[in-house]
């Protein structure tokens, strides 16, 4: 059936939208997650190469060729820590797990929603409700950080027009169709995981045992040779923190029972006649093999964090120790500048009390000393009579000043002073009137 644009149910199109987002960003998440652990290893492996090399440098070589072997040997153990630090706060959670779940539960719900409830009216409202379920689990699986982008690229994801068993992923579908698109295709690719997984896993067992062998070989010839056991140590502990990382002996397990269950569903199916491949058949396909793929989604899940639960990364115990230690020691500066600061304060204000404490008692013992001097006494006593006679000439002069303007009024008492009062009258009563002595103008 044609996957035409106008055909695209509006739910479909959402659905597929958020499978395809959470997809995108789980497949984000965990490329970064095991390319880091991968740098991880190497560079534990490395630190231990770089030290036998530092030892074994030969003394006729170059100088600078020690020093930039001993310059690597600090910087790989330093550097794993810091990417064991970075990946403990971004990807130790798995957050890609449960992105990843997210969006095999959209897919679930899209083909029942093709299949089993394809005749039934509230199917919409049933898909919606369920997609608003989904996206609260998984945010509250995040921890309550959801930082994903938008998905921009073809609807569904992963359809290919030109091959004719590529779901289109909008249409309904009977029977055959989801035999098709779902069961023998979800079939093939659990078949090409699991030869994949168990190649993977042979080959990891291959590089365990050679350098274990290998160590082995230069424990067995001594000398110079014994350091290079810590080599092929460090090797195998990589190899086997790696196979353990991708928990390759449950994840292979897990796939091959998807593969053996959804065989005998793919088996029941083919053997079925065409007049017996009733809605009951395809329901019953249906369900079972969502059931399956869910289970093993689930199982797989809870394996992959399980292991990461059982791979922690002590590398970063180094970068934590160092941090912790420089919080401490910045408190610890701090702590020693207050310290500081007040002592000094509380020194300078202490010589600065004693100082004026000093200052005064010289003052006050002086002070007596100075006073009953014969100078002081002379000036003193000439103060006193300078004093004595400026009060007398006051007395003297208020007293004159008293009884000059008494006369004066005696003598003008009967004398009305206006606009006609002749003007020897006023000129005679200002003559008369005392003088201050102070110059004027």
């Amino acid at each position: 059936m044609d996957n035409n644009t106008e055909n695209r149910t509006p739910i479909l199109n959402i659905a597929w939208s958020r499978f395809a987002q959470l997809d995108a960003a789980a497949e984000k998440l965990e490329n970064p997650h095991y390319g880091i652990r991968r740098w991880i290893f190497i560079l534990g492996v490395f630190a231990s190469l770089f030290a036998v090399l530092t030892e074994t440098y030969p003394d006729n070589f170059p100088a600078v060729g020690k020093v930039v072997i001993k310059v690597l040997l600090i910087l790989s153990p330093i550097t794993a820590s810091v990417l064991a630090a970075f990946f403990n706060k971004f990807y130790g959670g798995g957050g890609w797990l449960t992105l990843r779940a997210g969006a095999e539960e959209i897919k679930k719900e899209i083909f029942m929603y093709r299949t089993v409830l394809k005749d039934d009216p509230r199917r919409r409202v049933w898909l919606e409700k369920r997609l608003a379920e989904i996206h609260r689990q998984v945010f509250r699986g995040l921890g309550g950080e959801m930082a994903i982008d938008n998905y921009t690229g073809a609807i569904p994801p992963y359809h290919d027009p030109n091959n004719p068993d590529s779901d289109p992923g909008f249409h309904d579908l009977g029977g055959d169709d989801y035999f098709t698109f779902r069961l023998s295709d979800q079939l093939a690719w659990h078949i090409r995981k699991v030869n994949k997984i168990q190649a993977e896993r042979t080959r990891l067992q291959w590089f365990i045992l050679i350098a274990g062998a290998l160590g082995s070989v230069f424990a067995a010839l001594g000398g110079a040779f014994s350091l290079w056991v810590a080599v092929a140590a460090s090797v195998a502990a990589a190899f086997i923190g790696w196979t353990e990382l991708k928990n390759l002996d449950d994840t292979l397990k897990n796939y091959s029972k998807v593969v053996i269950e959804l065989m005998i569903i793919y088996d029941h199916w083919m053997n079925l006649e065409v007049e017996e491949r009733t809605q009951a058949e395809t329901f019953k396909m249906v369900k079972g093999t969502e059931k399956i793929l869910w289970n093993q989604n689930m199982e797989y899940i809870r394996s992959m964090q399980e292991a990461l639960a059982d791979a922690d990364l002590d590398e970063a115990d180094l970068v934590d120790e160092v941090l912790q230690n420089a919080v401490k020691a910045d408190a610890r500066f701090k702590k020693r500048l207050r310290d500081s600061i007040v002592s000094h304060t509380d020194e300078t204000l202490r010589d600065a009390e004693d100082t004026l404490v000093e200052t005064f008692d010289e003052a006050l013992g002086t002070i007596v000393e100075e006073a009953s001097s014969e100078l002081v006494q002379e000036e003193l006593a000439a103060m006193a009579a300078a004093a004595s006679q400026a009060v007398e000439n006051i007395v003297s002069r208020a007293s004159k000043l008293r009884s000059t303007m008494e006369a004066i009024a005696e003598d003008y008492a009967g004398v009305e002073f206006n606009a006609e009062t002749p003007a020897s009258e006023l000129h005679g009563l200002l003559q008369r009137l005392p003088k201050t002595g102070e110059v004027k103008g």
